[in-house]
């Protein structure tokens, strides 16, 4: 039972968009970072890690269909941003 319904979660996130997850990736990122216990946060979490689940699959199914057709996979650019640094005197 556990595992069909694993499934059938599976099945509906699939057939999300990956951009209309990806507009609510800050949303959900800035919600589990201000963490309390309860039940909302927890979602947050869960909903957070489904989004990322979405991304991987998709960067991991385009790198495999690209070098079975015999394209070069490009990596994708790391994004710069500033080292989380304190000065300490």
């Amino acid at each position: 039972m556990l595992e069909s319904t694993l499934e059938k979660i599976a099945e509906k996130i699939i057939a999300f968009d990956e951009a209309s997850l990806t507009s609510l990736w800050e949303k959900y990122k800035i919600r589990m970072e201000k963490f309390d216990a309860t039940k909302e946060w927890e979602k947050a979490v869960i909903i957070f890690f489904i989004i990322n689940a979405v991304r991987v699959k998709n960067q991991i199914f385009n790198e495999r269909i690209l070098k079975k057709h015999g394209g070069d996979v490009v990596p994708e650019k790391p994004k710069k941003s500033k080292p989380y640094l304190k000065l300490i005197k």
